[in-house]
């Protein structure tokens, strides 16, 4: 009998015309028995900045890691529902993860960078998915995208453990779309800088913002209503799972809230 080699499916990437870059629709996530979000739907536009905020523990890190499976990570971990990036439910048995995180990159708390040189730190993604150009441009462009190259370009073989720690996380951001992702998702990604490095941070998001959708998680809500197009209220029942309240447009999420909690949250009567 004649075998033939099966190719596994692959996450369709096509642009597409859609109204939404990416929606959940009734997510849940488990950890073990303990539902830690419920039943969100939640439309992200594309090539905007959308705030996720919310008080502590209401799972706002849960919803953003559920956009690129990297819940998954967690062995306990458990979601229901769907995500749909270009038409596709992300959880459908046929995605590869993989390919997942690689059009959705992800930007952590704190900075991250590999323990190898400045170079590297970029080229690395690159090589290991058969990237065909120049390495010495992909550095050069994806290090000024990140406003970082007129910094370091004389020391692109230095280790990037040295950089301050602002200089490191625009370098994971430099890393992450180094692999031309089209959402970029950041969890609370200036909450360990200093107040100047918070500000280049924000800076780059609205360059970011041409070219990519941005999806932030924050505490901050100055930093919310300074950087963001929209934004998404998140609150915890009883039983502590978190849910959404409400999201639209900045602006009215800040001076005209539909719901009472938004109103109570942002003003500081809670939270």
């Amino acid at each position: 009998m004649i075998q033939t080699a099966v190719t596994p499916p692959t996450l369709v990437v096509a642009p597409s015309p859609a109204e939404y870059a990416i929606e959940t629709r009734d997510l849940n996530v488990y950890y073990g028995s303990f539902r830690a979000v419920k039943n969100v739907d939640l439309a992200i536009r594309p090539r905007r900045i959308t705030s996720i905020i919310g008080p502590s523990g209401c799972g706002k890190s849960t919803v953003l890691r559920a956009l690129n499976r990297m819940n998954e990570l967690v062995p306990s971990a458990r979601t229901t529902g769907e995500v749909l990036f270009h038409g596709h439910n992300l959880y459908h048995p046929d995605v590869d993860p993989v390919q997942v995180r690689q059009r959705i990159g992800m930007v952590f708390q704190r900075p991250n960078p590999f323990p190898k040189s400045i170079y590297d730190n970029i080229a690395w993604g690159a090589r290991i998915n058969g990237y065909q150009g120049s390495l010495d441009e992909l550095v050069e462009r994806t290090l000024t995208q990140a406003a970082l190259w007129d910094e370091v370009k004389d020391k692109l073989r230095q280790s990037a453990l040295a950089l301050s720690g602002g200089q490191q996380q625009r370098l994971c951001i430099a890393r992450t779309i180094a692999v031309q992702p089209e959402l970029i998702l950041m969890d609370e990604p200036a909450s360990a800088l200093d107040p100047i490095a918070t500000l280049k941070i924000e800076e780059l998001m609205h360059q970011l913002a041409r070219d990519y959708t941005i999806v932030i998680v924050t505490h901050n809500m100055q930093q919310a209503a300074r950087v963001s197009d929209e934004t998404a209220f998140f609150m915890m029942d009883d039983d502590r799972a978190g849910y959404l309240v409400e999201s639209g447009s900045t602006k009215r999420i800040f001076t005209n809230p539909r719901d009472r909690r938004t109103e109570d949250y942002i003003t500081g009567r809670f939270g």
